[in-house]
């Protein structure tokens, strides 16, 4: 009766015993977390929710009589158990030569590379090397320049295809598994963090229902090259704003415990990115303006003959996307944090601790957008693909500040020089600031007063 017991019970293919499997955790630092080493955007494809599996034993079990405990010496016996298998070693990354964590499309790489490679092919992003075209990847230089790197991904065997079968097989299981949560409520440590992340942003840029417009008819009719009035006012109010954004910067968490050299280096590298997206919160569609933080309001004419140039539109352009988003200031504080700490920026001496601090900042905004637009769950990354837009206006921008300096009549600003020059985008090193000289609103040079920094505004 014991043995038929038991064939039936291993004929039957029931399990067992199950093992529930719980995805990995998305709250990076504060909380439990799998994704430290994941791309900041991998997100958008990741679900957030349990699939629970049953644990409970077969019926079979039982029926299971005492007699099947009575068996013989022999079944007794133990049996030594086998060796665990040993574990799967990986070729290193093909690309970068780091530490691989397994086969992605189509070859050995690491973690950062496959992100990396995922990223510029869902985006179709199109990089500049500025150098030969010839660098050198490895652990160490591959965030130096993105062009080569993605052409070691493509050397090495990664395939296109293989990245777009995995978006649609993720867009699948999202649909899938995706059900409004039945609450919102955030963990103590998101809450606080959107708190400080909104105060920080609010305490350094004023909105629009608290400013006093007004208005200059300076060359308002037409187009001209430069109106030298309208210059040096922007350039006085963009120079405040920098020093807002470097504040702003400062008071986000974790962004101090980054190195010097990073903090500069991420601030140079997003600021004209935080600046374009602050003034263009401030348009007025309906009288088609837009407005900076002395209450200064100026038409498009006004905003190209202020040193915008060709920009103007595209900016525009830009604030007229931003509208249907209906963005409250937590939203784009939030934004702008993430525009500012993100670990795909060049010459970064530790990009992945800057993805680290990156993480719990786009989960916030992922379930603060949720939470006020239950029904809108597509907001979240349409927020995020104007990071992707602002890039590519701020790379016209640096153009734009090489044109700049030949239009006006004397040297360019110091901090306006400092944070929106692209030092690449310059041959002659005289003007490229030095990594050493921190873009802070405390240089000597350029630098309001006390008095001055106390009163200043921001555009």
């Amino acid at each position: 009766m014991a043995n038929s017991s038991k064939e039936r019970l291993c004929g039957s293919g029931a399990p067992l015993g199950h093992v529930n499997g719980y995805p990995p955790s998305v709250y990076p630092f504060a909380f439990s977390g799998g994704m430290r080493s994941s791309p900041p955007f991998e997100m958008l494809a990741n679900g957030n929710f349990f699939r629970n599996f049953p644990t409970d034993l077969p019926k079979e079990m039982a029926s299971l009589s005492v007699e099947t405990q009575s068996t013989s010496s022999e079944e007794m016996v133990p049996s030594s158990p086998s060796p665990p298998p040993p574990p799967r070693v990986y070729k290193p990354c093909f690309v970068c030569n780091d530490k691989s964590s397994g086969y992605h499309y189509g070859v050995s790489s690491c973690e950062g590379c496959k992100g990396f490679f995922r990223r510029s092919i869902q985006k179709n992003m199109v990089y500049t090397c500025h150098r030969d075209k010839n660098c050198q990847i490895n652990k160490v230089t591959r965030n130096r320049c993105q062009f080569c790197r993605l052409q070691k991904c493509f050397q090495v065997g990664m395939s296109k295809e293989a990245v777009r079968n995995d978006r649609n097989k993720k867009k699948k299981e999202i649909k899938e598994e995706v059900v409004v949560p039945d609450s919102y409520e955030m963990p103590p440590e998101m809450e606080e963090l959107i708190q400080k992340v909104s105060k920080a942003h609010q305490e350094t840029f004023p909105s629009l229902c608290q400013l006093g417009k007004y208005t200059t008819n300076s060359s308002a009719d037409h187009r001209v090259q430069l109106d030298l009035g309208l210059w040096d006012k922007f350039s006085e109010l963009a120079t405040k704003c920098i020093i807002k954004i470097v504040e702003f910067a400062k008071r986000l968490p974790g962004f101090t415990t980054l190195s010097i050299a990073d903090q500069i280096t991420l601030l140079k590298a997003a600021c004209l990115d935080i600046l374009m997206l602050r003034i263009c919160t401030r348009y007025t569609p309906e009288q088609d303006t837009m407005t900076f933080s002395d209450g200064l309001t100026l038409n498009r004419t006004q905003m190209h003959n202020a040193g915008f140039g060709p920009l103007t539109d595209l900016l525009f352009a830009f604030a007229g996307q931003l509208l249907p988003l209906e963005m409250d200031d937590t939203e784009i504080g939030l934004l702008s944090a993430i525009c500012l700490i993100c670990g795909d920026r060049m010459d970064l001496e530790e990009p992945e601790k800057v993805e680290k601090l990156q993480e719990p900042l786009l989960e916030a905004l992922k379930f603060y957008a949720r939470r006020r637009r239950p029904n809108k769950p597509y907001m979240f990354p349409r927020m995020l693909m104007k990071i992707t837009d602002l890039r590519g206006i701020s790379t016209k921008g640096a153009e734009r500040a090489i044109t700049l300096k030949m239009e006006i009549p004397g040297p360019m600003p110091p901090l306006i020089r400092e944070m929106l020059e692209n030092p690449e985008a310059f041959e002659d090193g005289a003007d490229t600031p030095k990594p050493s000289e921190p873009p802070s609103s405390e240089s000597s040079e350029g630098s309001p007063t006390e008095e001055d920094s106390s009163e200043s505004k921001t555009p």
